[in-house]
């Protein structure tokens, strides 16, 4: 799993330094109406629903925008009807990224996103060019920087995660997708802290990237493509030594 944990950093403090909260909530609440629309408007029925409304709630969504949004997905309230397409491409040095979009306008999405690659150094792909280079796994953030690693990696292994590595505030925790939600409560019942459970695609294998100039166009690129409006989630395989990272932060 190594190297998944940059950029899952990478990505929380650009969310925690983020100006543009109407855009993230417009994408919280794109993905509750999906899954509202699939799976039903209740949430202890619909696993996918549930867990939409958590990351919502996470990021102070207001109840009144989560509301709207399950009632627009079963059809209650009319609105834009909105389809999953995800995409894959390259970075330059040949980086996998693949893209989970939430779009009611395909050639609109797709003409952005093919811009934003091909100015930056990178290409759009055909389907399946870097899908198989991702697994998805559950994970879980345990906060804490304090806390025992043996402890927690023998606790977390009990309740049937696959990995624990090492993070900047404490511990990401991995799991098969279907355990994510039973994992999830044993921590929590165990008394941790956990800032984050959902599921990730995960790269097999990463590529360094030790280059202070190539890092910026690496990390440049994925914040234009996380910033496109119909951008749910970016996952990519490179891998930024901590001494590259902490140049860049400077």
């Amino acid at each position: 799993m190594s190297g998944h944990s940059k950029w899952a950093n990478i990505k929380h403090r650009k969310a925690a330094q983020d100006a543009k909260r109407g855009n993230l909530f417009q994408k919280l609440v794109r993905a509750i109406i999906v899954a509202a629309k699939e799976g039903g408007g209740d949430p202890a029925m619909n696993a996918r629903l549930k867990t939409a409304i958590e990351r919502a709630r996470a990021a102070s969504v207001p109840m009144d925008n989560i509301t709207r949004g399950i009632k627009r997905g079963t059809g209650e309230i009319a609105g834009a009807s909105y389809e999953e397409l995800i995409y894959e491409g390259y970075g330059s040095g040949g980086i996998a990224i693949l893209i989970e979009t939430l779009t009611d306008n395909k050639n609109r999405t797709t003409s952005e996103l093919r811009t934003i690659l091909s100015r930056n150094g990178g290409s759009m792909g055909e389907a399946g060019c870097v899908a198989w280079m991702f697994e998805r796994k559950g994970v879980i953030t345990i906060l804490g920087e304090d806390l025992d690693e043996e402890e927690v990696m023998m606790q977390a292994i009990e309740a049937g995660a696959e990995d624990i590595e090492k993070g900047e505030e404490g511990f990401l925790v991995y799991s098969d997708p279907s355990n994510l939600s039973e994992l999830k409560e044993s921590l929590e019942k165990a008394g941790y802290v956990l800032e984050k459970a959902d599921t990730d695609m995960i790269p097999k294998t990463t590529v360094p990237v030790t280059d202070k100039d190539k890092a910026y166009k690496v990390l440049k690129l994925m914040d234009l493509i996380e910033d496109q409006d119909d951008v749910q989630n970016v996952y990519a395989n490179f891998d930024i030594p901590d001494e590259v990272i902490n140049e860049l932060d400077a």
